[in-house]
């Protein structure tokens, strides 16, 4: 495990007290689940951008909802 530290906004750090304070649980509890939850995000957004990029250069499959229903037949 890896110790960091960091500085919060105030506002931010009066959200995350009120919230470790209502909850019980620690400041530090809820930085490591905004961090978890957060990379996840980040790593899905950068995928999804490196994805519409290949789409505009031309070097990813697409296909429209016409064509997948007309191979494999209506949604529903």
């Amino acid at each position: 495990m890896m110790a960091t530290s960091m500085r919060l906004d105030p506002e931010s750090e009066r959200r995350l007290n009120h919230l470790a304070a209502a909850t019980g649980r620690t400041k530090a509890y809820y930085l490591s689940e905004l961090i978890v939850h957060g990379l996840d995000d980040l790593e899905d957004r950068n995928l999804a951008a490196a994805t519409m990029e290949r789409v505009r250069k031309g070097e990813e499959r697409v296909f429209t909802l016409e064509g997948v229903e007309r191979d494999l037949g209506p949604a529903g």
